[in-house]
């Protein structure tokens, strides 16, 4: 399956994505809503773990240090990104393999993985982008596999609508219209998915995080 659109850096700009780590953990409550994705995993079989648009790896490297017995994946199609995650990596850490790869013709065989996650990367993909890649996750899931989702969604405030239009601004009107009208969840379950939850909403001062689990 060939993408859709044509592949975008966080934060829109190839030069920014050197400040990405920076400007995220200081926007989106990133540590506090990836700790909770954290709690999460470990309430969940398995130990074949990946990670979808992994970029600078914040997450990933977060799981891996976490779960020391885990077998952690991050794919990403953004090379300078994955330089970055690379340079974070300590010896110590050893359990992750990096694949630059797009999520919609992902290089993984049927029921690879019995967890995977996602953390502010579907907000990026245009609503078919979306489905071709939550398409792919479900095929590369376990029939017991589990998805967690992070990213924007619906506001839980005027106030949190209004201050995520930087974002549109940023990351594009067209991409994040699914994510901000509160219809990805929906997107999920027509990608193949049968139980989908809103665990989360975490407001933020660019908008509202919102946490999905999808089996």
């Amino acid at each position: 399956m060939k993408k859709n659109t044509p592949y975008i850096p966080p934060l829109r700009f190839h030069w920014l994505t050197r400040y990405y780590d920076r400007i995220v953990a200081i926007t989106t409550r990133e540590k506090f809503f990836k700790s909770l994705i954290v709690k999460k995993i470990a309430q969940t079989k398995g130990n074949e773990l990946l990670d979808v648009g992994c970029g600078t790896g914040t997450l990933t490297k977060t799981i891996a240090e976490n779960f020391p017995h885990f077998k952690v994946t991050g794919l990403d199609a953004d090379q300078t990104a994955l330089d970055i995650l690379r340079k974070k990596l300590s010896e110590k850490v050893l359990n992750i393999s990096l694949i630059q790869g797009f999520g919609q013709d992902m290089p993984f065989g049927e029921n690879s993985y019995d967890i995977a996650v996602s953390s502010l990367f579907f907000h990026h993909l245009t609503r078919l982008d979306k489905i071709a890649t939550l398409k792919e996750i479900r095929r590369a899931l376990k029939p017991s596999g589990v998805l967690y989702i992070a990213d924007w969604g619906k506001p839980t405030s005027i106030l949190q609508r209004a201050l995520f239009l930087i974002v549109q601004c940023l990351d594009g009107f067209k991409t994040t219209k699914d994510n901000v009208d509160g219809y990805l969840p929906s997107l999920i379950v027509e990608a193949g998915f049968v139980n989908v939850y809103e665990q989360d909403a975490i407001p933020t001062v660019l908008g509202t995080v919102r946490l999905i689990k999808a089996c």
